[in-house]
């Protein structure tokens, strides 16, 4: 089994690289640039669309021979307010030039409809809340299925309070079971405030074929191939992450883990 684990691989340029091929599966890449001002990024999307999600900072963006001008306006993206996104199609180019220091985000999944370049955020994403108690959770839906934009990415970010649980409880969206359950392989970036701390994230199957638990820290990006994920917080340190999900059908459909299904009947009710 391919670590699921993944460091930053600098601090500075391109700190995460993760292709379907490193990461053993079909669907799902990401990419992590740490940019300073007047510093550049630029790639070919090929056979394959583009999601890109300005983290931290400002930076101006072209794709699909369109500019789109200066995004951004979140500093810290502990501020919780919505990203700004674009959507690049395949078969075409995007440069990004950052007038702040930013972080950038590249979230890709294979191209198999033609949708145009456009704007995902901040318009139309709004800061919800979801769950009860000690597994309540802040989401920016930034491009789900209800959100008709892309032919095969789903993307979220998510903001987990210090001492509380999310992806939680514990599900799975591994079986190409539609309407039951969607395949759908899923990455995680973390960022933990203050950074210094850490979180906690378990991958697991119900039969035990897989089961890696992981202390991740500040810029980590955990792997989800298969099994359940949940993710905690230590008291102290507020956790984020940045979802990416992609498969064969662009829909989010799960099973909770059969021995903790009664936590989300309860809450239900």
């Amino acid at each position: 089994m391919t670590d699921l684990l993944r460091r930053p691989a600098a601090s500075r340029g391109k700190v995460h690289a993760i292709t379907p091929d490193l990461a053993g599966w079909g669907y799902v890449g990401f990419g992590l640039y740490h940019l300073a001002a007047g510093e550049m990024a630029a790639e070919a999307t090929q056979d394959r669309e583009a999601i890109l999600v300005l983290v931290e900072g400002r930076a101006t963006l072209r794709a699909a021979d369109e500019d789109f001008g200066e995004m951004g306006d979140r500093m810290s993206v502990f501020e919780k307010s919505p990203p700004h996104c674009l959507y690049v199609p395949g078969a075409s180019d995007w440069q990004a030039r950052a007038t702040t220091d930013c972080v950038l985000a590249v979230c890709t999944a294979p191209a198999t409809a033609p949708y145009p370049a456009r704007r995902l955020g901040p318009e139309g994403i709004t800061l919800t809340p979801r769950g009860k108690g000690q597994n309540t959770r802040h989401i920016n839906n930034i491009a789900m299925e209800d959100r008709d934009v892309a032919s095969a990415l789903l993307v979220t970010e998510v903001f987990t309070p210090p001492g509380n649980w999310s992806s939680y409880p514990s599900h799975r969206h591994d079986e190409d079971d539609f309407p039951r359950m969607t395949y759908l392989e899923e990455t995680y970036y973390h960022r933990l405030n203050p950074a210094q701390g850490f979180g906690v994230q378990r991958v697991y199957t119900e039969d035990g074929t897989l089961d890696q638990t992981m202390a991740v820290q500040d810029g980590d990006v955990v792997l989800v191939p298969r099994g359940h994920h949940p993710c905690g917080a230590p008291y102290g340190y507020e956790m984020y992450y940045l979802n990416v999900m992609a498969g064969p059908l662009r829909k989010w459909r799960f099973r909770n883990d059969p021995a903790h299904d009664w936590i989300a009947q309860r809450d239900a009710d």
